[in-house]
């Protein structure tokens, strides 16, 4: 998916955030890149095309677009902050051979929440560990190759 610059802007003035050049390239990797990526990765991306750009400006910047819901914050691991493009109620599946980061479509309506009732609920997130079936095929080959 490829948005223009302009309609990055007006994505980011509806937020009342202002359009910068890096806002608008760290938002326009977001989008092109569904990855669930962490501010390093978006960091040691962009920096090749922007120089001038900091490890602060980026950290920043996905905290605006955090409070303003451009992006969601996801913890599945202890210690690693990872952003995610798509906001609306979903899973996410991370395959601890890769470290790769899945969407899966999550029906809110299966969850019960009755325990939960006089709670004030301000996000939902389900995650699921395990080993992805890319991988499953890397370990099972590798087992066989070992008899």
């Amino acid at each position: 998916m490829d948005f223009g610059y302009r309609a990055l802007a007006t994505k980011l003035t509806s937020k009342n955030i202002k359009p910068s050049m890096q806002r608008i390239k760290i938002l326009e990797y977001m989008i092109n890149n569904e990855c669930h990526p962490n501010a390093d990765q978006i960091y040691q991306q962009l920096q090749k095309d922007i120089p001038t750009l900091s490890k602060t400006t980026v950290y920043n910047t996905l905290e605006r677009f955090v409070e303003a819901g451009l992006v969601k914050l996801l913890n599945i691991e202890e210690n690693e902050n990872r952003y995610d493009i798509i906001t609306e109620l979903h899973g996410h599946f991370k395959c601890e051979e890769c470290g790769s980061i899945i969407n899966f479509d999550l029906d809110s309506n299966q969850i019960n929440s009755e325990m939960l009732d006089g709670f004030i609920i301000r996000d939902k997130n389900v995650y699921f560990k395990g080993v992805c079936p890319h991988c499953l095929v890397n370990i099972n080959c590798n087992q066989r190759k070992e008899r």
